[in-house]
């Protein structure tokens, strides 16, 4: 009975860690997907807006 003891710990792990990684693979995309680029892009510009580009002479 050692072994079964000494064997669970990693399977319930194992189980956890694949279910993690479902949920964060089924979650990416989706109806939000849109409104996060535009939240994220949003944050972006709010923190490069004080800085400006440099102006391209050609």
């Amino acid at each position: 009975m050692d072994y079964v003891s000494a064997l669970v710990p990693p399977v319930v792990m194992a189980v956890f860690f694949i279910g993690v990684v479902r949920v964060i693979v089924k979650t990416q995309g989706g109806a939000a997907k849109a409104r996060e680029d535009a939240a994220v892009d949003a944050a972006l510009a709010r923190a490069e807006g004080p800085h400006k580009a440099p102006a391209a002479d050609a």
